[in-house]
């Protein structure tokens, strides 16, 4: 298969994401579901997290009904960004999470994917998948740091051209025995070569993360699922129409977002936003995710980093009086 089209031919949805349970934990039709953005601890006060008792945490939420675990590709420290993630390299952090957990999904928000050479992304992607008993996603992202392109010696202006194509073998060597392939920016295969290990169900779920440079169109025919920023009523509708109307012959992709995220002590405080946190009361938040459940918005990732108060009394507070009233629908 020649990778080097503008447009790659779109793959329809596979049947097996139906039976794809950990997929499904995620993102299944009518439900919403919500996850954490590692590191599973509130910093707002530092770049870096302290990554302390992360294993006793990650167990916790695990415990608590969360439904995934999701980690961020970020190499450097970069001083204007202020937020190193959770340091740790994502694919070797999740497969020491899967050592850990029993059941929650661990995904990836996402990795860098032009910053990457596609065939490693897959061995690693596929072996952590194996490692976890087929509970890895794998979020792919072009980044939003631009300083980080010089250090790969990558070219910053033409990463949404390689992503898509980084996208497309990514789908070939996970779900095809000793592939072929030529394309523009990375290798070529002569179909003598097969990957090895493959996912568990072969069919590695897949997700956008941001929009990743990408037209609607693209997005609606080949990802598996997509989270975004966006969480406003008037644009959610508009995103899913979109994706509807371009999704063609297969089911349009679940959406979901990301949000900064401080659970405000009192549960009946009104919801502020600053910048790009909301700072909200318990029983404001579960009329305003169930108002976007009712939109349709399958998943909603926390990222606890600006919280004012423990992340430990967060997820507390989230099992007792949230998660129950979603997870029951």
């Amino acid at each position: 298969m020649d990778l080097r089209q503008h447009h790659e031919t779109p793959a329809p949805a596979p049947a097996s994401l139906a039976q794809h349970a950990p997929f499904r934990r995620v993102f299944s039709p009518g439900k919403l579901t919500f996850g954490l953005i590692a590191p599973l601890e509130a910093y707002p006060g530092s770049p870096l997290p302290t990554m302390r008792d992360h294993e006793r945490m990650a167990r916790l939420v695990d415990d608590a009904g969360f439904a995934s675990i999701w980690l961020r590709d970020v190499p450097f420290l970069d001083p204007a960004f202020g937020d190193a993630g959770q340091v740790f390299d994502p694919f070797v952090y999740a497969g020491f999470l899967a050592s850990v957990t029993k059941r929650i999904s661990i995904g990836t928000a996402g990795i860098v994917l032009p910053l990457r050479d596609p065939v490693i992304v897959a061995k690693q992607a596929a072996s952590v998948d194996q490692l976890s008993g087929g509970r890895f996603l794998l979020g792919l992202s072009t980044g939003d740091r631009p300083g980080e392109y010089p250090a790969f010696g990558a070219d910053f202006d033409n990463r949404d051209e390689r992503y898509r194509e980084a996208f497309a073998l990514l789908r070939q060597l996970g779900g095809q025995s000793f592939p072929a392939a030529t394309t523009r920016h990375y290798g070529t295969l002569d179909g003598s070569l097969d990957l090895v290990p493959k996912p568990v169900r072969r069919h590695l779920p897949m997700l956008a993360v941001g929009r990743s440079r990408q037209p609607i169109d693209w997005l609606a025919r080949n990802v598996d699922a997509w989270i975004w920023s966006v969480d406003d009523a008037q644009a959610i509708g508009d995103i899913l129409a979109s994706l509807r109307l371009h999704a063609g012959d297969r089911t349009p992709p679940p959406y979901g977002y990301a949000t900064f995220f401080d659970l405000d002590k009192d549960p009946d405080a009104p919801p502020r936003r600053y910048y790009n946190v909301v700072r909200i009361g318990r029983h404001a938040l579960i009329e305003r995710w169930q108002a976007q459940r009712a939109l349709g918005v399958s998943h909603v990732a926390l990222n606890m980093k600006p919280s004012q108060r423990p992340a430990e009394e967060v997820i507390a507070e989230m099992a007792e009086h949230v998660l129950p009233l979603f997870n029951a629908d």
